[in-house]
């Protein structure tokens, strides 16, 4: 009986770091190709506009609302069922407190019914308002409605959070063109996220003079390897990999130039926003001092009244 628990135990510990493990691997797969997407949006934006047609903005809207969706709670109903809930639900919550927001605009839109059509439009006015990281930082300040509508172990309660409303920053350089009556406000049909934009593979140097040097073995294996017609073929796979091996180098140069000006473009947007910053504490600063002489000056008449009036008594 003990071997028995035991083994439940074991179980049990094994399947919690299963789940631990899948659930950390999820969202830090939704993250990296938010990244991703977003970069793709970036460098597309540099040759056309970007709108409801652009295959990289439908993918990020995509992973966005996986994102904002990820182990979100059910609403519990009076007979005590759960129905699903969309990000709508937290979004208009969470951001009430951000300046001219565009909640109220979008709860009254007429073509517009269901909660996940609202989200959606919600993530496209926001791009086009160049607000969407401002909306992103307000709702992750707000933790008491995050566990209100989020489980344990979503992307909103943890580390990876801190990363989305930074690299969403970036695309405040954009100019978003959408129409808000468009097929891709549809909610009937959930968000699938196309990951074949992102997946790559590219085979290391190494791995590829192992190739050439097998051919090269099978080639010497044969009767008449030793013959000077078997010669050029060799010659020709060094120059072709030689080719390759540039190739490859080009691709990477123009790979980091690409990532320096998105770099380049958060840092300039993050000075910009810090510039913003200390202009904003001067004019507090400047107020609280403009405050604390108006409150001296009330304190000092409020107390010359009380002599005149403790003089009349």
């Amino acid at each position: 009986m003990a071997s028995f628990g035991l083994g439940g135990l074991n179980a049990a510990s094994r399947r919690k770091s299963v789940q631990s493990r899948n659930a950390a691997v999820e969202r830090r797969n939704l993250i990296t190709v938010c990244r991703f997407s977003v970069k793709t949006l970036i460098d597309r934006s540099c040759f056309e506009t970007i709108d409801d047609s652009s295959p990289e903005f439908n993918n990020f809207a995509a992973i966005l609302e996986q994102i904002l969706s990820h182990r979100l709670k059910g609403q519990i109903s009076w007979f005590g069922y759960e129905s699903p809930r969309s990000f709508w639900d937290y979004i208009k919550v969470a951001c009430r407190k951000v300046s001219h927001n565009c909640i109220c605009s979008i709860e009254n839109m007429e073509n517009v019914s269901s909660s996940r059509a609202k989200g959606r439009a919600w993530i496209r006015v926001a791009l086009m308002e160049k607000h969407l990281s401002e909306y992103i930082s307000t709702a992750l300040r707000d933790f008491k409605t995050i566990r209100r509508f989020y489980e344990d172990g979503a992307i909103v309660m943890g580390e990876e959070a801190n990363m989305l409303a930074g690299m969403l920053l970036g695309l405040n350089a954009i100019d978003f063109s959408f129409c808000l009556k468009g097929e891709g406000l549809d909610g009937n049909y959930p968000a699938v996220i196309d990951y074949t934009p992102y997946l790559k593979f590219t085979q290391s140097s190494d791995s590829i003079s192992s190739d050439e040097e097998e051919l090269r073995t099978l080639g010497s294996t044969g009767s008449e390897s030793s013959t000077p017609e078997n010669i050029g073929p060799l010659f020709f796979l060094d120059e072709n990999s030689w080719y390759n091996k540039c190739r490859r180098v080009e691709q990477k140069y123009q790979l980091t130039l690409e990532q320096k000006g998105y770099l380049e473009e958060l840092v300039r947007l993050r000075e910009a926003k810090l510039a913003e910053s200390i202009t904003q504490n001067k004019l507090l600063h400047q107020k609280i001092e403009a405050i604390d002489v108006a409150h001296k000056m009330e304190k000092e008449q409020l107390e010359y009244i009380i002599v005149e009036l403790q003089d009349q008594l």
